[in-house]
């Protein structure tokens, strides 16, 4: 499970059902973090400690989507701040990482041709030396959806979601039948060219809204979230035998976001906790 900031109530819903948890900072938080080990300190202290003998932490995701931006350069520090606290605590189960979006990439197609752009390359670099050192992954925000609703002409919707029969992107000696295996190993194919070959990657969210603009459908998000959960175990073209730890956005329609409609119709619930369609996990 991820949840972006440590909502007390939620930790302890947790607490001993041996469900492991991505656990955010806030966004805005990044900088004090990053500024100051005190404040890290503080972080931790507040918000891990209390409930590290009854919640199963897997990652401490230190930002969401901030690379490139304006506050991207305190990723880094804020991260190893975390750590620092961590191991003061006597605390080395967790991982520090951060979580990016797609549009890191300046290219992603052949997917072997992924790189980074040059704003990003100069804060990732670094970062991945970071995750490399600690055995952390990097957590990636992927969507096919989006891909295809910006360009439906291009990208077939059954490349989409899951469905070809066939290869679509025939990519040297490896052969692509889904988007979402293209777009994480163009992730991945990024990393190695930055002395990234050993990370991990992690998708940290991915969905298909089910209302809200084109090709927003009931059917089509209960067709791309199913597959995506019969596919992940099997892994990518460029990594085969590794299967991908992946988090599905998300498990309730957030009817009180915006402004647009499309961000209100990714969950799989809706607020009343009745299901929007059905999936099965096993």
């Amino acid at each position: 499970m991820r949840i972006y900031e440590p909502y007390p109530d939620v930790l302890a819903a947790l607490a001993g059902s041996n469900i492991s948890v991505i656990v955010g900072t806030l966004n805005q938080d990044v900088q004090p973090l990053a500024l100051n080990v005190s404040a890290a300190q503080a972080w931790v202290r507040s918000n891990i400690l209390p409930h590290i003998d009854s919640v199963k932490f897997r990652y401490i995701n230190v930002g969401n989507e901030i690379i490139p931006g304006d506050t991207a350069q305190f990723i880094l520090p804020a991260m190893s701040n975390v750590q620092i606290a961590l191991v003061a605590n006597n605390i080395t189960t967790i991982k520090v990482t951060t979580s990016v979006a797609t549009t890191v990439l300046v290219t992603s197609f052949p997917p072997s041709a992924g790189d980074f752009s040059a704003a990003a390359k100069v804060i990732i670099s670094p970062i991945v030396q970071f995750l490399v050192a600690n055995e952390a992954p990097l957590l990636v925000n992927i969507y096919p959806y989006f891909a295809y609703k910006d360009n439906s002409k291009d990208v077939p919707l059954d490349f989409a979601l899951f469905n070809a029969t066939g290869v679509i992107v025939q990519d040297g000696n490896l052969g692509y039948q889904n988007l979402f295996d293209a777009m994480l190993d163009s992730i991945i194919a990024a990393m190695e060219k930055v002395r990234g070959a050993s990370v991990g990657v992690v998708v940290s969210e991915t969905g298909w809204p089910s209302a809200g603009d084109f090709g927003a459908e009931v059917d089509n998000a209960g067709i791309y979230n199913q597959n995506m959960i019969d596919h992940v175990a099997k892994g990518t073209p460029r990594k085969p035998e590794v299967a991908i730890e992946t988090y599905l956005f998300a498990m309730f329609n957030e009817n009180q976001k915006g402004p647009a409609e499309l961000e209100k119709f990714f969950g799989l619930f809706f607020p009343d906790k009745t299901p929007v369609y059905p999936l099965k996990f096993t």
